[in-house]
């Protein structure tokens, strides 16, 4: 019997033990997918493009295990949204603009898949995290209004506005990279209702960026809300007092171009090139956008897309 008494204390403590490996490996996973988040910041400060996409590649391995090893944690959730959502604008779109103005179109439709997967990938982390939230995304996103519906009911802290902006970026640079495919675009709406609910929470979100976002919305094409684009951007330059500069080429690329405003496009853009270094914490994204607007300058191919000739 004390044999047995034995047995039975030597498992208990077993269990007791693994119980708190379980409790101490995710207090540990925990503490690092914060701690990388927090160190995640100073990426943005990086003015070599080379660089940084080395270091913004390579750390998505590192988040991807972190999340296999604890599936709930949001933060976790949150970076694999944005890192990938990040990846395929900063450099994937940058490839295939690349092979684009080339006139190498197999690489430039290579890229543009690499673009979509990303996409793809930050989409179904972005809705994981969003179930984290509230329940009922799949049924709220057949159409405009319940989607609206569904995300004034279910998020309402400032807190949340960051997390929207992401998941929404995702969704709409799906569809910029997908434009020949009719049941994408035609699921644009989902991006941009939870981008206005970002905004409506806090506009001020990395530097405005969700009126970025929905200014290029707004400007998509003739049809469009022009006016509605113009204040969008217009907002976002009064935010950040026009040193997120991705604010001035989106506005040229978009609205200018679509208004046919040669003059215009060329000035917003000269002044992205021209800008000085005052916003350290968006560095990279400044130096992304300096990239873009020398390009959009300098290669026709880009003018001719707006109409522009000569």
């Amino acid at each position: 019997m004390s044999f047995l008494r034995g047995i039975g204390a030597a498992l208990l403590l077993i269990n007791f033990s693994l119980a708190g490996s379980g409790c101490l490996k995710k207090v540990l996973i925990d503490g690092q997918v914060t701690g990388t988040l927090e160190g995640s910041e100073a990426i943005n400060t990086f003015q070599d493009y080379d660089i940084a996409r080395a270091v913004a590649q390579g750390g998505m391995g590192q988040i991807e295990g972190m999340h296999h090893l604890e599936p709930n944690n949001t933060e976790a959730l949150f970076m694999l949204t944005r890192g990938w959502s990040g990846i395929a604008y900063a450099f994937m779109e940058d490839d295939y603009e690349a092979a684009y103005e080339k006139g190498d179109e197999p690489l430039a439709e290579y890229h543009l898949s690499r673009a979509r997967a990303a996409y793809r990938r930050a989409i179904y982390y972005g809705v994981e995290l969003l179930g984290h939230h509230a329940e009922g995304f799949e049924a709220a996103r057949i159409n405009t209004t319940k989607l609206r519906a569904w995300l004034q009911a279910n998020f309402r802290d400032q807190d949340q506005a960051e997390e929207l902006l992401w998941i929404g970026f995702a969704h709409v640079g799906l569809v910029n990279v997908s434009k020949d495919i009719p049941e994408i675009v035609s699921e644009l709406y989902i991006g941009e209702e939870i981008v206005r609910r970002s905004v409506a929470l806090d506009e001020k979100v990395r530097d405005g960026m969700g009126h970025v976002v929905l200014g290029a919305y707004s400007a998509r094409h003739a049809m469009s809300e022009l006016d509605l684009a113009k204040r969008h951007f217009d907002r976002a330059m009064e935010i950040n007092g026009g040193k997120f500069l991705s604010t001035q080429l989106n506005y040229a690329k978009t609205y200018y171009c679509m208004k046919g405003d040669r003059p215009a496009y060329d000035k917003l853009l000269k002044q992205v090139l021209a800008a000085p270094d005052t916003l350290p914490e968006a560095r990279l994204q400044n130096t992304i956008a300096k990239r873009r607007a020398r390009r959009y300058l300098s290669n026709k191919v880009w003018q001719e897309e707006c109409g522009f000739h000569g």
